[in-house]
C-alpha cells in the first residue's frame, strides 16, 4: 500500500508538472479554457495510454509464458495499422468507433497469427520468441509500408508509428478512458490469466477452461493496443518495461502487481512526454523516442541482470 502511495504522488506531481509546463501561457486570461482543452486532455491521455499498455504488456507475458515478450514484439501494432489502412483506403469517413473496431479486430487476427508461430518455437531460450516476434513485426511492418506507399498514405502511417501526445485536445482523446474499464475487467479475471501462465497443461488441470481464457486475454490486448494506436499511436517497450520492474521488485502475484503495473506505465509515458517537451522547449521531441531510448536500455539490463526477487507477497 505504501508503494502504491507513492507511486500516486509520484503520478500527481508528473501530471501538475505536464499542465502547468510552460505556465506562463496558462495566465493570460484564456488559462482556463487551454487547460480544460489542451493540458488536462493531454495529461490524461499519456496516463492511460501508458497504463493500458504496461497491462497489454502483462497478459501478453502470461499467454505466452515469456517476460521478454510485449505487444509491439508480437506484431501487434503492425497488424492495427493494417486493419487501419484498410478503413482509410475503402471508408476513409468511416467513425472513430468504426476505426478502433477494425483496428482492434486486426490486431487480433496478428496475435493469432503469432502465437500459431510460438507454438513451433523451442522455449529453451528465452530471447528466441522475442526474435522471432520482431521478424514477424517486421515482415507485417514492411507490407503495411508498401501498401501506404503504393496508395500514397505513408504520411497517416508515420503517425500512427510514432507515438506523441502534441495533437492531443478535448474530443480526441476520450476513447482512451476504455482503458479504465478494461483494467476493470482484467483485474476480475486476474487470477484466471495468472493460471494461464503456468501453462495449457497446468491451466486445464486446474479446471481453467483454457481457450476461453486465453481468447480473452486475447481481446483485451487487441483492444487495448487499439485505442492507444488510433488515438496516440504506437508506443514499444512500455508493455515490457513495467510489468518486468514491478515483477523484479514485488514478485508474482498477478491480483495485487496489476495496480502497480498500470501506475507504472502511466508515470513513464507521462515522464517520457513531460522529458520530451522540456529538453527543448518549446520544440518537442515525441514521448515514443524518448521512451524507446529508455526502455531499449532496461530491456539490454533485463537481458544480464540478476534472477529477479523471489517474493510473491
Amino acid at each position: 500500500m505504501r508503494l502504491i502511495l507513492v507511486m500516486v504522488a509520484v503520478l500527481a506531481g508528473l501530471s501538475l508538472g505536464s499542465m502547468m509546463l510552460g505556465a506562463a501561457s496558462l495566465f493570460d486570461g484564456d488559462g482556463g479554457w487551454l487547460l480544460l482543452v489542451s493540458r488536462f486532455p493531454r495529461t490524461a491521455a499519456a496516463i492511460l495510454a501508458g497504463a493500458g499498455l504496461a497491462l497489454a504488456g502483462v497478459v501478453v507475458q502470461q499467454v505466452v509464458q515469456n517476460r521478454l515478450v510485449e505487444p509491439s514484439l508480437t506484431g501487434t501494432p503492425e497488424a492495427a495499422m493494417m486493419g487501419l489502412l484498410a478503413v482509410t483506403m475503402i471508408a476513409p469517413g468511416m467513425a472513430v468507433a468504426g476505426k478502433m473496431l477494425i483496428a482492434a479486430a486486426s490486431a487480433l487476427v496478428g496475435m493469432i497469427g503469432f502465437l500459431a508461430l510460438a507454438t513451433r518455437v523451442p522455449r529453451q531460450g528465452p530471447m528466441l520468441l522475442p526474435i522471432v516476434g520482431l521478424v514477424y513485426g517486421g515482415i507485417l511492418g514492411a507490407v503495411v509500408t508498401y501498401i501506404a506507399w503504393q496508395a500514397d498514405l505513408l504520411q497517416y502511417l508515420s503517425i500512427w508509428q510514432l507515438g506523441e501526445f502534441s495533437s492531443v485536445m478535448q474530443g480526441r482523446y476520450e476513447w482512451l478512458w476504455g482503458v479504465a474499464v478494461l483494467a476493470l475487467l482484467l483485474y476480475a479475471v486476474a487470477d484466471r490469466i495468472t493460471i494461464l501462465g503456468l501453462g495449457e497443461a497446468q491451466a486445464r488441470s486446474l479446471g481453467l477452461s483454457y481457450t476461453q481464457t486465453r481468447a480473452l486475454g486475447l481481446v483485451i490486448v487487441s483492444t487495448l493496443t487499439a485505442l492507444v494506436l488510433v488515438t496516440v499511436g504506437a508506443f514499444p517497450f512500455v508493455g515490457l518495461v513495467a510489468p518486468n520492474l514491478v515483477s523484479r521488485w514485488r514478485g508474482d502475484n498477478l491480483r495485487a502487481n496489476l495496480p502497480m503495473i498500470a501506475l507504472g506505465g502511466a508515470i513513464l509515458v507521462l515522464a517520457a512526454d513531460v522529458i520530451g517537451r522540456a529538453v527543448r522547449y518549446p520544440f518537442e521531441i515525441p514521448a515514443a523516442t524518448v521512451f524507446a531510448v529508455f526502455g531499449a536500455g532496461v530491456f539490454l539490463w533485463l537481458l544480464h541482470a540478476a534472477p529477479r526477487r523471489q517474493n510473491d507477497g
